[in-house]
């Protein structure tokens, strides 16, 4: 007969066993029963370890895929070093500042004229993306040069001069800039699928009129491309459609013509991530070759890794100068547009950089996207 005297002992790898007695003729003898091992515990163990090993193999591969898929199209952009930003940091503030520059240049290069100029900050504090157009007929000291329209600081030196101008006369740190011509506009709405705009019946008949100078410039038989001049309403428009609609600075002066380039802009965005999973290929293709920036290899795969979060962020659309900020003169036999630029620099702290202020002036065209 056994007499249980102690229970559950832990041994070795926490497995457990018990001691027993048995009554003998000579008295008591201590009897310990063989312990049984959980190979169990073993198992799962392995299992685990495999499970890691094989997690820790895809993440690293993805790593490499990722890497190489950013090399691979940073190769094909234009890169420019400005020498005087290059230990400027991306972000300042919690804010990326790029400036847009689309220049009238008809082939990859930084000839031709600033035609457009959209500052797009990206806040992490205020969860925006705001597009800022900066209208070029503003009346701005740029350094070295005198007084001039904002374009012209372009046209003096290029993306350098043009930054440091809107720092000089608007207080506001922009170290990073993409130069975009043309032909790389056209290509990037043809490669997201065109995109969706209200069209008046005069901004149609506008559209097919620049399609006109577009055509020459391209050798494209004459009329190619052209609206029916009796539509009006929501109309799809392909690239170079939707630059000419860019371009149409009649309707509504220069600040009709900057919120039609932000709304073209906005659909983009909008659609952009789908096309680059389904047409990544042909999107980079057409784009890419076509942009001159200063953003750095690193500053890209930084970019890469926020994509997702920043594509969740508000869109906010306005121009520069405010309403109510400047007034029409004529300066050197110039039609410019004389700038209250305290107001305006009160409204970039406000509104790109989150502060709180007093004037609650406000420059946006409608509500965020």
């Amino acid at each position: 007969m056994f007499i249980e005297i102690e229970k559950e002992r832990k041994l070795n790898s926490g497995i457990m066993s018990k001691k027993y007695e048995a009554k003998t003729e000579g008295g008591y003898e201590e009897i310990k029963l063989p312990k049984k091992k959980k190979k169990k515990h073993r198992k799962k163990r392995h299992l685990w370890i495999l499970f890691l090993g094989i997690l820790i193999i895809i993440i690293l591969g993805g790593i490499l895929w990722w890497k190489s898929t950013v090399n691979e199209v940073y190769n094909q952009i234009h890169y420019e070093v400005i020498d005087s930003l290059v230990s400027e940091p991306m972000k300042e503030e919690g804010v990326i500042n790029v400036l847009l520059i689309g220049n009238d240049s008809r082939k990859q290069g930084t000839d031709g004229r600033s035609d457009a100029m959209i500052l797009v900050s990206v806040s992490n504090a205020t969860k925006t993306i705001h597009m800022t157009s900066l209208l070029r007929d503003m009346y701005v000291e740029i350094p070295g040069h005198g007084h001039n329209r904002l374009n012209a600081a372009y046209s003096y030196g290029g993306a350098q001069l043009l930054l440091e101008t809107l720092e000089l006369n608007f207080d506001i740190n922009i170290n990073r800039y993409v130069l975009v011509n043309f032909q790389a506009f056209a290509n990037l709405v043809d490669t997201v699928g065109g995109v969706d705009l209200e069209l008046s019946n005069e901004e149609v008949k506008y559209v097919n009129a620049y399609l006109v100078e577009y055509n020459m410039l391209e050798d494209r038989p004459e009329g190619t491309d052209y609206l029916d001049e009796s539509l009006s309403g929501m109309l799809h428009l392909n690239g170079p459609q939707a630059l000419a609609y860019c371009r149409n600075r009649y309707i509504g002066t220069d600040f009709g013509r900057t919120e039609r380039q932000r709304k073209v802009l906005s659909a983009i965005i909008k659609q952009a991530p789908a096309k680059l999973l389904t047409n990544s290929e042909e999107l980079m293709d057409g784009l890419l070759p076509n942009l001159t920036t200063n953003l750095t290899r690193e500053e890209c795969e930084e970019l890469s890794l926020e994509a997702v979060k920043i594509l969740t962020y508000d869109i906010i659309q306005s121009s520069i100068p405010i309403p109510g900020s400047y007034e029409s003169v004529t300066i050197d036999k110039m039609a410019v547009l004389q700038v209250d630029f305290e107001q305006n620099k009160q409204y970039i702290r406000e509104n790109i950089y989150g502060e709180e202020g007093s004037a609650g002036s406000d420059g946006s065209t409608g509500s965020p996207e």
